[in-house]
Protein backbone atom coordinates (compact mmCIF):
# COMPACT_ATOMS: atom_id res chain seq x y z
CA UNK A 1 0.00 0.00 0.00
CA UNK A 2 1.12 3.68 -0.49
CA UNK A 3 1.72 6.14 1.44
CA UNK A 4 -1.22 8.10 0.00
CA UNK A 5 -3.48 4.87 0.16
CA UNK A 6 -2.30 4.35 3.60
CA UNK A 7 -2.88 8.51 4.61
CA UNK A 8 -6.54 7.92 2.88
CA UNK A 9 -7.39 5.10 4.55
CA UNK A 10 -6.31 7.22 8.23
CA UNK A 11 -8.38 9.85 7.05
CA UNK A 12 -11.01 7.65 6.38
CA UNK A 13 -11.44 6.48 9.86
CA UNK A 14 -11.20 10.20 10.95
CA UNK A 15 -13.96 11.25 9.19
CA UNK A 16 -16.18 7.92 10.07
CA UNK A 17 -15.02 7.89 13.96
CA UNK A 18 -14.91 11.26 14.67
CA UNK A 19 -16.98 13.30 12.77
CA UNK A 20 -19.45 10.98 11.89
CA UNK A 21 -23.34 10.00 12.95
CA UNK A 22 -21.40 8.27 16.24
CA UNK A 23 -18.15 9.68 17.56
CA UNK A 24 -16.13 8.03 19.24
CA UNK A 25 -13.22 10.15 20.62
CA UNK A 26 -10.62 7.11 21.65
CA UNK A 27 -10.01 7.49 17.59
CA UNK A 28 -8.71 11.02 18.82
CA UNK A 29 -5.84 9.25 20.65
CA UNK A 30 -4.95 6.58 18.38
CA UNK A 31 -4.33 8.62 15.20
CA UNK A 32 -4.53 12.62 16.08
CA UNK A 33 -1.06 13.68 16.95
CA UNK A 34 -0.53 15.11 20.17
CA UNK A 35 -0.49 18.74 19.17
CA UNK A 36 -2.97 17.96 16.13
CA UNK A 37 -4.16 21.04 14.72
CA UNK A 38 -8.32 21.63 14.22
CA UNK A 39 -8.99 24.88 12.38
CA UNK A 40 -12.66 26.09 10.49
CA UNK A 41 -14.04 28.98 10.09
CA UNK A 42 -17.13 29.22 12.06
CA UNK A 43 -14.89 28.12 15.37
CA UNK A 44 -11.70 29.07 16.88
CA UNK A 45 -8.39 26.61 16.20
CA UNK A 46 -8.34 23.87 18.79
CA UNK A 47 -4.91 22.33 19.29
CA UNK A 48 -3.83 19.19 20.98
CA UNK A 49 -5.48 16.32 21.57
CA UNK A 50 -7.79 17.42 24.99
CA UNK A 51 -8.86 20.60 23.15
CA UNK A 52 -10.09 18.70 20.17
CA UNK A 53 -12.05 16.30 22.51
CA UNK A 54 -13.73 19.21 24.63
CA UNK A 55 -14.87 20.87 21.48
CA UNK A 56 -16.34 17.68 19.65
CA UNK A 57 -17.86 16.97 22.99
CA UNK A 58 -19.83 20.24 23.47
CA UNK A 59 -20.63 20.09 19.47
CA UNK A 60 -22.91 17.21 19.87
CA UNK A 61 -23.94 18.08 23.18
CA UNK A 62 -25.28 20.74 20.99
CA UNK A 63 -25.83 19.11 18.14
CA UNK A 64 -26.71 15.78 19.29
CA UNK A 65 -27.54 14.84 15.60
CA UNK A 66 -24.61 15.89 14.47
CA UNK A 67 -23.22 14.00 11.22
CA UNK A 68 -21.05 14.78 8.52
CA UNK A 69 -19.90 12.67 5.68
CA UNK A 70 -17.86 12.56 2.68
CA UNK A 71 -18.88 13.25 -1.29
CA UNK A 72 -16.28 12.85 -2.99
CA UNK A 73 -13.54 10.51 -3.09
CA UNK A 74 -10.59 11.46 -1.12
CA UNK A 75 -7.77 13.11 -3.01
CA UNK A 76 -4.11 12.27 -1.74
CA UNK A 77 -0.45 13.66 -2.72
CA UNK A 78 2.59 12.95 -0.08
CA UNK A 79 1.53 14.00 3.32
CA UNK A 80 -1.97 15.60 2.10
CA UNK A 81 -5.33 14.26 1.89
CA UNK A 82 -8.19 16.50 0.69
CA UNK A 83 -11.83 15.41 1.22
CA UNK A 84 -15.15 17.24 0.59
CA UNK A 85 -18.39 16.69 2.81
CA UNK A 86 -21.53 17.78 3.74
CA UNK A 87 -23.49 17.16 7.15
CA UNK A 88 -25.17 19.27 9.79
CA UNK A 89 -27.53 19.06 13.01
CA UNK A 90 -30.22 20.05 15.09
CA UNK A 91 -29.29 22.58 18.27
CA UNK A 92 -31.84 20.38 20.59
CA UNK A 93 -28.79 20.38 23.27
CA UNK A 94 -27.48 23.16 26.04
CA UNK A 95 -26.55 26.76 24.66
CA UNK A 96 -23.77 26.91 22.01
CA UNK A 97 -21.01 29.48 22.57
CA UNK A 98 -18.15 28.28 20.11
CA UNK A 99 -19.31 30.31 16.83
CA UNK A 100 -16.88 32.73 16.07
CA UNK A 101 -20.50 35.33 15.65
CA UNK A 102 -22.13 34.46 18.58
CA UNK A 103 -23.89 32.08 20.85
CA UNK A 104 -27.17 29.66 20.42
CA UNK A 105 -29.10 29.94 23.76
CA UNK A 106 -30.16 26.54 24.64
CA UNK A 107 -32.48 24.41 22.74
CA UNK A 108 -33.36 26.12 19.40
CA UNK A 109 -34.67 23.43 17.25
CA UNK A 110 -32.40 25.29 14.26
CA UNK A 111 -31.12 23.05 11.70
CA UNK A 112 -27.71 23.44 10.07
CA UNK A 113 -26.74 21.93 7.24
CA UNK A 114 -24.08 22.94 5.06
CA UNK A 115 -20.52 21.68 3.06
CA UNK A 116 -17.17 22.26 3.13
CA UNK A 117 -13.44 21.14 2.18
CA UNK A 118 -10.63 19.73 4.03
CA UNK A 119 -7.08 19.30 3.81
CA UNK A 120 -5.50 17.26 6.06
CA UNK A 121 -1.60 16.86 6.78
CA UNK A 122 -0.49 13.56 8.09
CA UNK A 123 2.89 12.74 9.80
CA UNK A 124 4.10 9.14 10.78
CA UNK A 125 0.21 7.95 10.32
CA UNK A 126 -0.68 10.41 12.56
CA UNK A 127 -2.92 13.44 12.04
CA UNK A 128 -1.31 16.85 12.70
CA UNK A 129 -3.51 19.67 10.99
CA UNK A 130 -7.00 19.54 9.66
CA UNK A 131 -7.83 22.52 8.33
CA UNK A 132 -11.12 23.20 6.45
CA UNK A 133 -12.92 26.20 4.32
CA UNK A 134 -16.76 25.33 5.03
CA UNK A 135 -20.01 26.99 4.57
CA UNK A 136 -20.10 29.06 7.72
CA UNK A 137 -22.28 32.00 5.90
CA UNK A 138 -25.06 29.07 5.09
CA UNK A 139 -25.09 27.49 8.56
CA UNK A 140 -24.57 30.85 10.54
CA UNK A 141 -28.10 32.27 8.49
CA UNK A 142 -29.52 28.80 9.49
CA UNK A 143 -29.08 29.10 12.92
CA UNK A 144 -30.51 32.73 12.91
CA UNK A 145 -26.83 33.94 14.17
CA UNK A 146 -26.52 36.13 10.41
CA UNK A 147 -29.62 37.92 8.76
CA UNK A 148 -29.92 37.64 4.98
CA UNK A 149 -29.42 41.48 3.56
Amino acid sequence: MSKEQENKAIVGRWFTHFWGKTCNLGIVEEIAAPDMLLQYSLHEPRRGRDDIKSFMTDFRKAFPDLSFWGTADLLAEGDYVVGRWEGGGTHTGPAFADFLVGSLPAATGRKMHFTGTTVLKLVDGKIVEEVGLDDGVTALTQLGLLKKA
